[in-house]
């Protein structure tokens, strides 16, 4: 089993643990000045596209500095800063950035667990005996990655659990290297303020200051009942975990869902092919996600969001899990037309569509999949994956449905922080999803 290279979170404190969190600072607005060396010293955001209404997705640590934070409206940021510099966003390069990084974390460990595209964790506990000095190591990766591309910095955290050590990267950005230790925590702890610790926002900060907790060296000191009462069961023991040495972030989990889902613009909604077109490239995008996960999904959402904030919203089961992207997209126009016959004049896709989203889940793995005796899809599932194979080994365009061909490109390439499971190999040490790093 894949997991088993990782070290499996623990219910035992363990004080000497070393895991290093690597966080890349500014990441995608980094890239494109690692890719242009005009944008370098400037304030540049990046966005899916450049409209007054788009929002950006990443700031360069200058734009930073002005106030620019992610998700502001670029007509906001234009107000802040009128030089703001914009650029459409490339998710390709991101990619192989992303790929040449953990590459390079590679050659210090193998217990490498990316978090995200631009995050990951070093488990070097049981490295205590090749390496002496883990902050050293630390600076010599950082020397590495500036090899790879100069203009990229990573802030560095080390401590005995992930969470510690992903929250000693937030106490030094950019470029910084904190360690936290069972002795100097608490000096670390009374610094900061609830809403500094990853994870705890306006919510959980009411609900522990509630049972009286307001800093995150009581949170710290707090006992498991009281945790516990704050957060509701299991939660509140987590919390206590990861305040005092326990792992319980550390191991990856099996992914719950998959989702994708596009911003729809004025052109793109007063065209019926266009949509259909949107739609296809939707399901294929999950069924790629499917087969490299090599899971089958049994539930599905649908929805449709519109310029007067309505929206249109369907959710399927299916009978026999699937993983085909003509047969889910299937499910979704029969059940448009179902609609539209009932609800006669109104249609679901119009050209008050803002965006659509589809979200499958409730997976089931392949291999315990039960085909059903009078509608066997052996043949058609094995066929899919060899497609993928084959667009792995000679390029994504090498192969496609015929559906794919109906306005192939109306979907750009997108990206998303969390996104990175399909940049790794696979259990036989084959090598990740390369058409995903194709221009």
């Amino acid at each position: 089993m894949k997991d088993e290279r990782y070290a499996k979170n623990s219910l035992r404190q363990n004080t000497g643990g070393i895991v290093m969190y690597i966080d890349m600072n500014s990441f995608f607005a980094s890239c494109e000045q690692q890719l242009d060396p005009i944008l370098r010293g400037k304030p540049v955001g990046v966005c899916p596209y450049e409209s007054p209404n788009a929002a950006v997705i990443a700031v360069s640590l200058e734009a930073k500095a002005m106030g620019i934070t992610t998700g502001m409206r670029l007509m906001e940021c234009r107000q802040i800063c009128p030089q703001l510099i914009i650029r459409p966003s490339q998710p390709v390069k991101y990619r192989q950035f992303h790929v040449k990084i953990m590459n390079v974390l590679k050659e210090y460990c193998g217990d490498v667990i990316p978090k995200s595209i631009d995050e990951a964790v070093l488990n070097f506990t049981s490295y205590k005996l090749i390496y002496k000095d883990f902050i050293s190591i630390a600076r010599q990766i950082k020397s590495d990655i500036k090899q790879e591309a100069d203009y990229l910095k990573c802030s560095i955290g080390i401590a005995p659990n992930a969470f510690l050590a992903k929250l000693a990267t937030d106490l030094q950005k950019p470029d910084g290297l904190v360690e936290i230790t069972v002795e100097n925590i608490d000096e670390h702890l009374k610094k900061l303020q609830l809403r500094d610790l990853p994870g705890i926002a306006s919510g959980n900060e009411r609900r522990l200051r509630k049972v009286g907790i307001t800093t995150p060296l009581e949170m710290r000191y707090a006992s498991i009942s009281l945790l516990r009462k704050a957060f509701g069961g299991i939660v509140g023991y987590y919390w206590y975990c990861r305040l005092n040495f326990y792992e319980v972030d550390l191991h990856m989990n099996k992914t719950k869902s998959m989702g994708a889902g596009r911003m729809v613009s004025a052109d793109q909604s007063a065209s019926l092919q266009t949509m259909e077109a949107l739609i296809i490239s939707l399901c294929t995008r999950l069924e790629q996600r499917m087969v490299k996960q090599s899971v089958f999904c049994r539930q599905a959402i649908f929805s449709v969001r519109y310029k007067n904030r309505g929206d249109w919203r369907e959710l399927f089961r299916f009978a026999n899990p699937l993983q085909d992207a003509t047969e889910l997209r299937n499910y979704i126009t029969g059940r448009i037309r179902e609609y539209e016959l009932l609800c006669f004049p109104h249609t679901v896709i119009n050209r008050q569509v803002l965006n659509i989203n589809l979200t499958v889940y409730d997976f089931i793995s392949e291999n315990t999949i039960q085909y059903n005796l009078f509608d066997n899809r052996i043949q058609q599932d094995k066929l899919r994956k060899i497609m993928y194979l084959i667009k792995n080994k000679y390029g994504k365009n090498s192969v496609r449905k015929a559906c794919e061909t109906i306005e192939p490109d109306v979907m750009k390439d997108a990206i998303g922080f969390g996104s990175v499971r399909e940049l790794e190999a696979d259990d036989n040490g084959n090598g990740l999803n390369n058409f995903l790093l194709e221009e």
